[in-house]
């Protein structure tokens, strides 16, 4: 654990807290992969012949070309490595170059030493201006079978291309415009607490963060300064910094980035309600903005850093259509204490994920996560992590010679 604190600290500026979650669910994403590899691995099939027997195998794709982010980097590192693994595959992983030791070969070296055989994970790094290159000469290479991506929907358009044409299968997890919507009967001071946790969780530099929180009409001016009185008083700063909760972003171009797309919401009619203000290096403060117009960048960029922008709608109808109003489909949250409610909303919306009476951000390695639309295809996690790297097989055993005419 004391490694793994060092070398995020070192190379993505991750607080103590975030570095020691990494570690934590890292363990359990292999836990459950080692699970896995004694799972039933097929079916027998009724055959309408007599004296046949029909099976449906689950067999190893190959070799599995694997690319990991620096977001969330043991997390991510280990759970595009660990069902390809499990599922009998070898994996060439490519880390992040932001990241290359906390995203690649920290993991690398912890299998090997668990006894992992030489060839079976291989490590890639190179140079960011090298990174087109390299990743289109690995997904394209005839001894690749297969591809898993993690990271920004632009580049997973390519990947996913580059797969394509050469016919290979792949799965893609790429970026999120989530929504948290409070419904009309939700508890206003728990929906705050949970759409601070999803708004400004490792500086919001999550796939799942909530960019936007829509709030039902009847308790939009209680919860907006409930929510933005909080995050007003966020301790922001750097990583290592004692009772930091907000920490710096993962580069200064990063932060500028942020500041760029708020700077843009406000000319265009945005407001900011707390934060906003100048940046130092890669710190940007904890910010929160409302009347947002449809024009402004930050209404579809992917924001990852720490803002979110408040929202009112009146009906479910709304919400709902505020909330698909993206080319995202990845996650979602519903603060409300109707479940019934929450579930009906919820069937609504274009996510590969939604939680009821929770924010956005969540994640289970024994659950299907993926998105829809832009946000990606293909599911990591439990048994669908075990079939995207595998491919079925049918096979047939005719228990006697058959009746061939002649």
């Amino acid at each position: 654990r004391a490694e793994v604190v060092e070398i995020m600290s070192g190379e993505v500026a991750a607080t103590p807290a975030w570095a020691e979650f990494n570690i934590g669910f890292a363990a359990e994403v292999f836990r459950a992969a080692a699970a896995a590899v004694t799972a039933p691995r097929g079916e027998v099939l009724t055959d309408g012949r007599e004296n046949v027997i029909g099976l449906a195998v689950r067999e190893p794709l190959g070799v599995v070309a694997a690319f990991a982010p620096w977001n969330a980097p043991l997390i991510l590192s280990a759970r595009a490595v660990a069902a390809p693994l499990a599922a009998g595959n070898s994996v060439v992983l490519r880390p992040s170059e932001a990241a290359p030791l906390s995203s690649g070969l920290f993991v690398a070296d912890i299998l090997r030493e668990a006894g992992l055989p030489d060839g079976v994970l291989n490590v890639i790094t190179n140079d960011i201006a090298d990174a087109d290159v390299i990743a289109r000469a690995l997904v394209s290479d005839p001894r690749v079978n297969a591809v898993n991506f993690t990271g920004s929907t632009n580049v997973g358009r390519i990947i996913g291309t580059l797969a394509a044409e050469a016919l290979k299968p792949a799965v893609l997890e790429l970026g999120g415009k989530n929504a948290i919507l409070v419904l009309e009967d939700a508890d206003v001071d728990y929906a705050v607490k949970a759409a601070i946790f999803g708004a400004y969780a490792n500086s919001g530099q999550i796939c799942m963060s909530a960019d936007r929180i829509l709030v039902h009409r009847s308790l939009v001016k209680e919860f907006t300064e409930k929510f933005s009185s909080v995050v007003s008083h966020l301790p922001f700063g750097g990583h290592d910094e004692p009772g930091v909760v907000v920490g710096p972003l993962v580069s200064e171009s990063s932060a500028r980035r942020l500041a760029a797309l708020i700077a843009d919401a406000v000319a265009k009619g945005g407001t900011v309600l707390a934060g906003g203000g100048s940046v130092e290096g890669a710190i940007h403060p904890p910010t929160v903005l409302t009347d947002v117009p449809v024009g402004a960048d930050l209404h579809h960029a992917e924001a990852f850093g720490p803002v979110c922008v408040i929202e009112a709608f009146d009906t479910d109808e709304e919400a709902v259509a505020k909330a698909n109003d993206t080319e995202h489909g990845l996650t979602a949250g519903i603060i409300t204490d109707n479940g019934t409610h929450g579930l009906r909303v919820a069937q609504r919306l274009r996510t590969g994920i939604v939680h009821i009476n929770d924010q956005s951000v969540a994640d289970d390695p024994e659950a299907p996560f993926g998105g829809v639309s832009a946000s990606g295809y293909g599911r990591f996690g439990g048994r669908w992590g075990i079939e995207a790297f595998s491919s079925t097989r049918w096979v047939t055993l005719a228990t006697e010679q058959m009746p061939f005419p002649g």
